[in-house]
């Protein structure tokens, strides 16, 4: 894009590693054209606090920094391993509940014998097996909005996907930081009539206390590393190998404020391993996936997936004040499903105001009303858009034509058009934070 800012040029072989796994490689850009040297730094943190690993592509780094760096990743390493949190987990069931204690400044289970270690800190006790099987709840949500941002489901929407997910004939998730959706599929696992199963990859090890290998894998979506190396990845293989006809979905919900094209780049490489692990070849389709992020984003995302469509079913979080559904939050949800699912297979539930469009081919919400000139259901928000003749396209009902301008915006915008909304590209509709075109 001609715009100044910061172009991602991705994962290149031998790029140095931070705690988080191989960096990716970035350069400053102006007018479109590069400026200045290419440079190293963390994929999952945007925000230098939360991790500050910075290096030059062309700078030569002695062999001290080097063990420095090591030692730095090596210390950032979780205190037990996951094999080490699955026996952990197992010693801990066998305790009678009033020696069950949660660490809440730790987020760890602890043991009797660590007691005496975590003596001045909060914890809970009396943690009920209800609770371990619900662990989102039990630990704190990372708010971080860049790299972890765990706005939780809210049960409604978990709800939806799994029912959806089991109406399609799907057996397996493959749930890419969704730990609430994983949890609810593995708290039904032993009902006799359910049939589904999950896989759960997702970058909070914390999980890792709750889950065995088989059913978590530590993973980071940024630049599509597995913690735990060439295991994990065949437990992920595994997971994606279609065993008797078991249909894979990949569901994922990732930070908003996340790089478009460094997760693009991840899940083409999940679905790559797909395509391999089957051995039936599967002529040109991709692996069914439910990409869950906010509308304004949808031109990003169908630059890098041309096949996926947008689904009008807004999707809302348990603690986030904004994106609640309907009455209920500040304003609707602006969270939806982008799938390469065909529409018409996707049912919306009519008792929230969805109804099928005939000539669109699929569930729309209540106020997207088809538009004859463009043909087709217009709005993106959840209000009833208009139509505008000189724009040639329908608009938010609150925009105005400006002539100054000749398009549509905002009654009290000025008419400079760096001022049209977003300080990046121009565009109007959404700030400079959530702009689809930074990359």
């Amino acid at each position: 894009s001609g715009t100044d800012g910061l172009v991602l040029l991705g994962l290149v072989p031998g790029a140095p590693s931070c705690p988080h796994g191989p960096a990716l490689l970035f350069v400053k850009t102006s007018q479109g054209r590069e400026e200045g040297r290419r440079f190293y730094a963390c994929s999952a943190c945007r925000d230098r606090k939360d991790c500050n690993f910075f290096q030059w592509e062309d700078e030569k780094v002695s062999e001290t920094r080097i063990a420095a760096r090591e030692e730095h990743n090596r210390i950032h390493q979780p205190a037990f391993t996951h094999r080490q949190n699955v026996e952990r987990y197992k010693n801990f069931v066998r305790l009678p509940l009033p020696k069950r204690r949660f660490c809440q400044e730790c987020q760890q289970l602890l043991l009797p014998a660590e007691w005496e270690k975590h003596s001045d800190h909060q914890f809970l006790c009396d943690i009920s097996t209800a609770q371990l099987k619900s662990p989102s709840q039990l630990l704190y949500p990372l708010e971080n909005k860049k790299t972890n941002a765990q706005y939780l489901f809210a049960g409604r929407s978990c709800q939806f996907l799994l029912d959806l997910i089991s109406d399609l004939g799907f057996q397996r998730v493959l749930s890419v930081g969704t730990p609430r959706l994983h949890e609810m599929v593995q708290a039904k696992a032993s009902q006799e009539y359910f049939r589904i199963r999950s896989l759960l990859l997702d970058i909070d090890f914390r999980y890792s206390q709750f889950y065995t290998e088989d059913e978590f894998c530590h993973y980071n979506m940024f630049n599509h590393y597995f913690f735990g190396g060439e295991a994990a990845l065949e437990t992920c293989r595994k997971f994606l190998c279609q065993d008797n006809g078991e249909r894979v979905i990949m569901v994922t919900d990732p930070p908003f404020g996340g790089l478009v094209e460094a997760l693009a780049t991840s899940f083409k490489k999940l679905m790559a391993m797909w395509k391999e692990t089957e051995k039936v070849g599967h002529n040109n389709q991709e692996m069914p996936m439910f990409w869950i992020f906010p509308y304004f984003f949808e031109s990003r995302i169908l630059e890098f997936f041309p096949s996926f469509t947008m689904v009008d079913y807004q999707v809302d979080y348990d603690n986030h004040a904004l994106y609640k559904h309907g009455k209920t939050g500040r304003k609707q949800s602006p969270v939806r499903i982008f799938t390469n699912l065909t529409p018409s297979m996707i049912v919306l539930p009519v008792e929230e105001g969805y109804r099928f469009c005939t000539v669109c081919q699929r569930y729309v919400s209540s106020g997207n009303q088809h538009c004859e000139i463009c043909n087709s259901c217009t709005s993106k928000d959840g209000r009833q858009w208009k139509h505008c003749a000189l724009c040639n396209k329908c608009v938010k009902p609150s925009w105005f034509h400006c002539n100054n301008c000749n398009c549509c915006a905002l009654p009290n915008h000025s008419c400079e058009q760096t001022d049209a909304g977003c300080f990046v590209c121009g565009k109007a509709g959404h700030k400079r934070v959530t702009c689809p075109s930074i990359s």
